[in-house]
């Protein structure tokens, strides 16, 4: 009896490792082919940020007279006008007042400044296309900036899903206004805010209604 139990456990045993080694072989390929996947991934990838710096490099070659410089973030710009007084930009916790425009390497208008306006943008702390996140930290107020954005620090893959196309390089001309703290910008609201209803006594009737706010674009 002691002998058929030993042998039925030795039997288990040996069909558990036999399983655990069968699966383990089986993984194998999966995780082959995810490499090859992602080799393959990286090299079109490298072969289309290739594509688009050409193509961005015969715009600029195209207009010499126009002085492009090349980012550490990896886009271009030129300067239309330059602030060389204030040595300011934007940091995280102001807030930027901005206008721009997007329109292809071929000068072809996707978004208007007039579609677009106005900008009213907490740096670094809501979702806007990483190129512009960049290119504006870069900028002193009043200055207006030609960016030259390839599509992996534009709207990359997916596009907008309107008008900006999958991998679509992008030219954006960018008009700095004014930036303030996070902290001026909500009391500059509270004052707008309290001269609204200044203008406008409020009646016994009316002290019931509803008073209409100023949108806080920082917390929208």
């Amino acid at each position: 009896m002691k002998y058929s139990k030993l042998i039925l456990f030795l039997f288990l045993v040996t069909i558990l490792v036999s399983s655990c080694k069968h699966h383990q072989e089986a993984r194998k390929p999966i995780s082959q082919a995810s490499g090859t996947f992602m080799k393959k991934s990286a090299e079109r990838n490298k072969k289309l940020n290739a594509s688009e710096e050409d193509q961005i490099g015969i715009i600029i070659k195209s207009n010499p007279k126009v002085k492009y410089m090349a980012s550490t973030k990896g886009y271009w710009y030129t300067y239309i006008i330059q602030n060389s007084i204030d040595t300011l930009t934007p940091k995280k916790g102001d807030v930027a007042f901005f206008d721009y425009n997007i329109k292809d390497l071929k000068g072809n208008i996707i978004y208007s400044e007039v579609e677009l306006r106005p900008q009213t943008y907490a740096v670094d702390k809501q979702n806007i296309m990483s190129g512009l996140r960049e290119g504006i930290k870069l900028m002193h107020k009043n200055e207006k900036v030609t960016f030259l954005f390839p599509s992996h620090i534009a709207y990359g893959y997916h596009g907008d899903d309107k008008k900006i196309g999958t991998n679509q390089p992008l030219l954006c001309t960018v008009t700095l206004h004014n930036f303030i703290s996070e902290e001026a910008f909500k009391k500059e609201i509270q004052l707008r805010q309290a001269k609204a209803l200044k203008q406008e006594p409020i009646s016994e009737k009316e002290q019931t209604k509803p008073v209409n706010k100023i949108e806080d674009t920082l917390t929208n």
